[in-house]
């Protein structure tokens, strides 16, 4: 899965050793259609009226097209790979490639998870891991048309498509609204509870809730779309001399924003760093100084907008615990435990590493009284400068610190931030985890390239023998295979039903759909202009951008979800496949 800052990942790391059904499924595909090839190959014999039959006679359970028997014939993808004309058969070699194709997708999966976990966020990050997390749905669009002729490239290029439309909907829509379903807590103020659910399935009042974040990939989700528009323009203005241009510049957009994409991934992390660190810095101070103001000997703070010094000496003296008129880092350590803001989710010594940088200003290691009243002078005009805009000007200056502890506490929480011990995932007690990620990164690789082409095979010669378009097979069954080990970590990973772990799996949603909107386009465009085929996809590039838009612009200015959310997540996958059918093959835009 694609990377999102900070803590990466959303799978749940498992053994990796092979199931005995990958075994059985490989042996199973291999060695049937060899026997049944060499029962082909078998030398014509004379006749002798008698034993004709019986000489060229072979038994049906080695030959995969005897199954509801078909007079066509097919070609075995590397010259050897199994293949067969008959629904039956080809629905089984489905199951079976599909089933490797996910072995593979779980292979990358987990092996970028791993080095991820090792390296960090950075480079391996933002540019490696997202390209990999795209690469069995990459492979899948590119070999739909890359061999055979043109008119054969041209019919399976809809797998790819299907495939294209199908992994992105599926994100968005089914998995999407299960992920609301399960991560599900009470919703108060517009916020969901973490681990509090009673309220049962009520519409409203029951949801998830995420941080701004998990907004913002939601935006450049939405963004992603432009290169599909920009291709569809020439249909919309049915143009036909401009349509291989239009591709041409779509090609050359989606690697643009492809690039963009990953490079934001690269510096994601140092951007909330900062924008972090700016929030953590006003919460500190807002609520030290509300602190002190609620301090017994303190009275008021401040009168008229200026500072009561009186009040401020009785706040040092206080602190001053041996009376030798400095404050020293353990006197004043011993005064911010006192105050208990970890109730607030604030770190002792964040608060003292601040007070010590902004007061001492010598640096002696000790505050002055001289030192201490001009520190809390310029805590306040800096809290002044930070004045939420809806605060009077006249206004009471406590009234307007207890405002700006409002913001700041809303602001922390649409951060997301939170201490990240807990979240520790145990890697680093490999001994070789680097290893491990890469042959996992080269397995997953290797199969997915392997096996790509004979499921494209098995789907169009599916296909073939149901007459189902192969656009609605690989919208449906294909993501599964390529998806499914997201989608199950992606569940799992919400059930825990906090605030910090929906929004890492909601940023994993949306980065894998802005992911198939410019890579997997990008590998689909350029097999089109290379190829010289048809764009003919209006009805596909529709429900995407009807989806990704509807999706988009509910994930961007939200961040809680009630659960009558789901039900338009869910309405919009049934939607989408009758949508295609109404205007491929009742209104003839296909």
């Amino acid at each position: 899965m694609r990377p999102v800052p900070f803590s990466n990942p959303i799978k749940e790391k498992g053994k990796m050793s092979s199931p005995p059904l990958l075994s059985l499924l490989l042996f199973l595909t291999l060695t049937l259609n060899p026997l049944a090839a060499a029962a082909r190959a078998t030398p014509p014999r004379i006749s002798d009226g008698v034993t004709d039959h019986l000489a060229n006679h072979v038994p049906s359970f080695l030959r995969l097209n005897t199954i509801f028997s078909s007079s066509d014939t097919c070609d075995e993808t590397y010259g050897f790979m199994p293949c067969t004309t008959t629904w039956l058969g080809n629905l089984f070699l489905i199951l079976v490639y599909g089933y490797l194709m996910y072995t593979g997708a779980t292979f990358l999966s987990n092996g970028s998870e791993l080095l991820l976990a090792v390296m960090g966020p950075g480079i391996v990050g933002g540019l490696f891991l997202p390209v990999l997390g795209a690469l069995p749905d990459s492979m899948l669009i590119l070999v739909s048309g890359l061999s055979g002729s043109t008119d054969t490239a041209q019919s399976q290029v809809s797998i790819g498509m299907g495939l294209l439309a199908g992994s992105t909907v599926m994100l968005l829509t089914v998995l999407w609204g299960t992920c609301v379903i399960v991560g599900k807590c009470d919703i108060q103020n517009s916020t969901a509870i973490d681990n509090t659910d009673t309220k049962g399935f009520k519409l409203t009042e029951s949801g998830v809730s995420t941080d701004i974040w998990t907004s913002y990939g939601a935006r450049i989700m939405a963004v992603s779309v432009i290169p599909f528009i920009i291709v569809q323009l020439p249909q919309v203005l049915s143009s036909t001399s401009a349509r291989r241009i239009a591709i041409l510049v779509g090609l050359i957009l989606s690697l643009v924003l492809l690039i963009t994409y990953c490079l934001y991934q690269v510096f994601q992390p140092w951007i909330q760093k900062r924008k972090i660190t700016y929030v953590k810095t006003k919460k500190i101070i807002s609520e030290f100084i509300r602190k002190l103001k609620e301090h017994p000997i303190v009275n008021q703070l401040c009168h008229d907008g200026k500072i009561d010094e009186h009040a401020i000496e009785k706040v040092f003296h206080a602190i001053d615990t041996d009376k030798d008129n400095q404050l020293s880092a353990s006197e004043f350590r011993s005064f911010v435990i006192g105050m208990r803001l970890d109730e607030l989710k604030l770190d002792a010594e964040d608060v003292l590493g601040k007070v010590m940088k902004d007061f001492d200003t010598d640096p002696d290691g000790q505050i002055s009284l001289d030192e201490f009243k001009v520190g809390i002078s310029s805590w306040i005009d800096t809290l002044k400068g930070l004045r939420p805009k809806s605060f009077g000007v006249r206004s009471d200056t406590m009234k307007f610190i207890a405002d700006l502890h409002e913001e700041s506490q809303r602001e922390h929480e649409l951060l997301g931030y939170e201490d990240d011990a807990g979240e520790e995932n145990g890697e680093e007690n490999s001994k070789n985890p680097v290893l491990k990620a890469v042959l996992l990164l080269v397995l997953g690789t290797i199969i997915a390239a392997v096996f790509a082409d004979p499921l494209v095979d098995a789907v169009d010669n599916f296909s073939d023998a149901t007459s189902i378009p192969s656009f609605f097979i690989s919208f449906i069954f294909l993501p599964l295979a390529t998806n499914s080990s997201e989608a199950v970590s992606a569940i799992i990973f919400a059930s825990r039903k906090m605030k910090r772990t929906t929004s890492l799996t909601f940023s994993e949603l949306y980065g894998a759909a802005t992911m198939n909107n410019l890579l997997c386009l990008a590998v689909f465009l350029a097999l089109v202009y290379v190829r010289d085929l048809t764009w003919d996809f209006s009805a596909e590039v529709l429900i995407i951008l009807l989806v990704c838009v509807v999706m988009g612009v509910l994930g961007s200015f939200r961040t809680s979800f009630p659960l009558w959310t789901a039900i338009i997540a869910f309405a919009l996958y049934p939607f989408s496949l009758v949508l295609v059918y109404i205007l491929d093959y009742i209104c003839g835009w296909s």
